[in-house]
């Protein structure tokens, strides 16, 4: 007899992103789709990575992370969100911020506890909040700013609510979490025993001078959140699969002990490497306006389209309406973009468990200016 499995994750299949990918190789598209870079990332960083093969730096290091590199992440966070956490106790080095929200998630979670999660989300929280046993409770976010209305966040808020998990600056929208809902989150959650998941894995990539309000600058919730972390995407290299979680000491002995049975310890060369290349401040904080640029110069090239731009103040994405364009649904405009136009898009409604139709379509532009050129002159004559 073969053994059968009883899938945890039955309404799963490939994502979107994966599937784009597939149909813009098929039709030579550029790929606007996934959010990975094609430019090269700091020659720098990569010598380093290579300085430390050579130095024989290729065996496990300790399981939180090596300890000159949460050194430097704590003095980072310090100087940046004025919390003086504790470099042994509060930050666990994990491969890729999805790995460390995914362990969060499993650290809290029990069978039939929910979590609210506000919709359009990345694609990864409700199959990581699903695969532990608990539910995901969608709260969808006002269109077109992709804002929260805090009145209907509270009626979903009960006595199975475990844990609320926030995104800025957000993906898929590029939207910012603002003072006020900073403040209307720790009203809600005081007084509560509900955790917090703070993605914030594009923290540096904020636009027009505005401040990323990181859950790190603010005690009442940092006390019962996980603040999670990317470097892949703060040094264009995602395929890095580098992160780390920032929690108070109890939340972190928690976290560690999943994290010690599903990945002993994260990339040691690549460690030693970050551990000498996060001394350089200008390398993130320099890093919203490299993108800004990219941002703009995109819009300008599309305004000969008829695609319409949604604001973005950060992240690498733009989500621009086709509602002038076509009745088509969004998976089959992003489609025929693909198979007509060799431009790859990901269709919001990815975004959704219950998939809302706004006619919008998310683009990559964190990419060279020839790429995002060419992209938008391939999109003028559709209509």
């Amino acid at each position: 007899m073969i053994p059968t499995i009883i899938s945890k994750l039955p309404n799963i299949g490939t994502t979107i992103f994966t599937e784009m990918s597939v149909l813009a190789q098929q039709h030579h598209a550029i790929n606007l789709g996934q959010g990975f870079p094609d430019f090269p990332m700091d020659e720098r960083i990569t010598n380093l990575v290579n300085e430390a093969m050579q130095q024989g730096h290729n065996q496990y290091v300790h399981m939180n992370g090596l300890q000159a590199l949460r050194q430097g992440i704590a003095e980072k966070i310090n100087r940046l969100y004025q919390n003086p956490v504790d470099v042994n106790d509060e930050i666990t080095v994990t491969p890729g911020g999805t790995y460390a929200i995914y362990t969060a998630l499993t650290t809290i979670l029990q069978k039939g506890d929910e979590v609210i999660v506000f919709e359009p989300a990345y694609d990864s929280y409700i199959p990581n909040i699903e695969i532990n046993g608990a539910v995901a409770i969608p709260v969808p976010l006002s269109f077109p700013g992709y804002t929260i209305d805090w009145d209907l966040v509270k009626t979903k808020v009960g006595e199975k609510t475990k844990a609320i998990i926030i995104n800025s600056p957000h993906n898929p929208s590029g939207a910012l979490l603002s003072a006020d809902d900073m403040q209307q989150l720790t009203l809600l959650v005081e007084h509560t025993g509900i955790f917090v998941i703070s993605d914030e894995v594009y923290e540096h990539l904020v636009f027009d001078d505005k401040k990323h309000l990181s859950v790190l600058k603010y005690p009442s919730l940092y006390e019962r959140s996980f603040v999670c972390f990317s470097f892949g995407k703060t040094y264009h290299c995602t395929g890095w699969k580098m992160g780390y979680c920032v929690a108070p000491p109890a939340l972190s002995k928690e976290f560690r002990k999943v994290h010690q049975f599903n990945c002993f310890s994260s990339n040691s060369t690549v460690q030693f490497a970050l551990a000498s290349f996060i001394k350089n401040e200008e390398a993130y904080l320099g890093l919203g306006k490299f993108l800004q640029a990219k941002r703009d110069y995109f819009m300008e090239a599309m305004q000969a389209t008829k695609f319409k731009p949604l604001p973005s103040y950060g992240s690498y994405f733009q989500v621009y309406s086709y509602s002038d364009i076509s009745d088509e649904s969004e998976k089959e405009m992003a489609v025929r973009l693909v198979k007509e136009y060799g431009v790859a898009t990901i269709p919001l409604t990815a975004f959704y468990k219950i998939p809302v139709e706004n006619k919008v379509l998310r683009f990559c532009f964190a990419k060279k200016e020839e790429t995002l050129q060419e992209a938008a002159s391939r999109l003028v004559n559709i209509g």
